[in-house]
């Protein structure tokens, strides 16, 4: 049997690293290709995509999976080697349903529409991309056919990026959400807003930049196994366990977008870093899910950095890199502002509270498009809409609208904003079990020292890989279910305080 794992895993490391070739060639794109580079690098992702995606259905896969059953049977349920076979089944299984040639040529559309999204966005063009997303939707509507034992045409767009969950799951977690986050964030504004002046003075490019990965590589950011680079949309790419890399964006009026990106983006990279070595390229030698790769990234971000502890060690510190603008701004007056509440037409600039809102409206969007009640069209006229009635905001061009984001124009529709959400809540039951059982975890933060924190992440997350779907992890971490309940506490003490709610 040993043997025939061996063979198996041989396999497996070899189409891990195509995909990550493929992530690579993905990254220069994303960074440092010239523009008329798009299509060639199109049609090379492509080709490693589909090569890796014809590997993987070899029927010899599929033998040597039968063949170990009863091996994977007789081990725990949590060793690497019986989740390395039931993970791959899983996946194998899945797979087997997608047609290589299909892939190959949604891979190579995808690649074409995020250099397209590249030059519409700053041009406020959507009309460029109407018959580039229509196609997109095709895609992802025969993808879901491809599933016919699927109870909503969503289903399998979703379990593709988190397994373990349902659209009948995330309708029911998003009405929770909207139903308690709707009020609060109409409460927060009937009252005037705090003064966040402060962080919409001129900040030089490198400065902001230097402090930022400072503060990343303090949380456990290893920068001999990274590095950060300047991208239209910040993202986090592994070539490997040891060469994970982050990217950010700057502008020299608004500190918050590149450091809180920055610190975001390391929050995926610490996550894919600590994952052991020994599952590199394997199936399960990458994060749970997206939901549990944004909860690592959303944790950082906001449940450390925007913390008081934390900023009581960084504050000092980013006042001496920016005497002139921050050195007579009180730490209370610089927390509160980066901590302000403002319904925003950006997701990516949201804040805690409103943040989720977006994923909602997103999500509803997805299954309307699917379903057929939304036609893509339509959707500068719906994106206002939806904006008004959620936010209370509307964005006045389409750069700022159905065009803001990366994500339908480089992958598919139906499955792609649940998971920042999905983050969100975990990152709550996460901190709230981190605490139970280290309580010295904020006045350690408050002392520049994350240590403790992050060994307790990988201990309890980063470890596992892939190994556990979403309500695995969730059980075997806080003994639980997946529930909005602590997510939705940690909003109500903390901008309960801030706003006197």
């Amino acid at each position: 049997m040993e043997e025939r794992v061996q063979e198996l895993r041989n396999r497996l490391v070899e189409i891990g690293d195509l995909k990550y070739a493929a992530s690579v060639l993905t990254w220069d794109q994303r960074t440092y290709m010239p523009p008329e580079g798009a299509e060639s690098r199109a049609r090379q992702v492509a080709l490693l995509q589909r090569l890796a995606h014809e590997k993987f259905i070899d029927p010899r896969v599929g033998r040597l999976l039968e063949d170990l059953r009863s091996h994977e049977e007789s081990l725990p349920y949590d060793s690497d080697t019986a989740s390395l076979i039931r993970v791959t089944r899983r996946d194998y299984q899945r797979e087997m349903k997608v047609p290589a040639d299909f892939k190959a040529e949604f891979d190579e559309h995808m690649a074409k529409s995020y250099h397209q999204w590249t030059l519409a966005r700053p041009e406020d063009d959507f009309g460029r991309m109407v018959p580039i997303l229509e196609k997109t939707l095709e895609y992802s509507r025969q993808y879901a056919d491809y599933f016919p034992e699927k109870d909503h045409i969503i289903d399998p767009l979703v379990s593709i990026s988190d397994e373990g969950v349902t659209g009948a799951d995330l309708v029911q977690l998003f009405g929770e959400l909207r139903e308690n986050l709707v009020p609060m964030v109409q409460a927060i504004a009937s009252q005037p807003g705090p003064d966040d002046s402060c962080l919409y003075q001129h900040f030089p490019r490198e400065k902001q930049l230097a402090f930022g990965l400072e503060m990343a590589e303090r949380f456990g950011y290893d920068l001999d196994r990274g590095r950060e680079d300047l991208s239209a949309h910040p993202v986090t790419s592994a070539f490997s366990l040891s060469d994970v890399r982050i990217t950010t964006r700057v502008k020299e009026k608004n500190l918050k977008e590149a450091l809180f990106g920055t610190l975001h983006e390391a929050g995926h990279a610490i996550y894919t870093q600590n994952i052991p070595s020994e599952l590199e390229s394997t199936p399960i030698g990458r994060g749970a899910t997206a939901g549990v790769h944004e909860s690592q990234s959303r944790f950082w971000e906001n449940l450390v950095g925007r913390s008081r502890p934390f900023w009581e060690f960084a504050y000092p510190r980013l006042q001496d890199i920016f005497p002139d603008q921050l050195r007579d701004v009180p730490l209370e007056t610089f927390y509160r502002a980066i901590n302000s509440v403002e319904p925003s037409v950006i997701r990516t600039a949201a804040d805690e509270v409103t943040y989720s809102l977006h994923c909602a409206m997103r999500f509803e969007l997805e299954m309307d498009l699917l379903e057929g009640r939304v036609e893509v069209a339509e959707l500068p006229e719906v994106w206002h809409e939806r904006s008004l009635e959620y936010l209370g905001v509307a964005p006045e061009e389409n750069r700022d609208g159905v065009l803001q984001d990366m994500n339908w124009y480089s992958d598919r529709i139906g499955g792609l904003y649940q998971h920042y959400t999905l983050g969100n809540v975990m990152s709550a039951m996460w901190y709230e079990a981190a605490l139970e059982a280290h309580p010295e975890i904020p006045d350690e933060a408050a002392e520049g020292q994350f240590d403790t924190l992050r060994r307790w992440l990988t201990e309890n997350i980063h470890t596992h890989g892939r190994k556990f779907t979403i309500p695995e992890l969730v059980e075997r971490v806080t003994g639980g279910e997946l529930t909005t309940e602590l997510y939705l506490r940690y909003l109500d003490t903390k901008y309960g305080t801030l706003y006197d709610l």
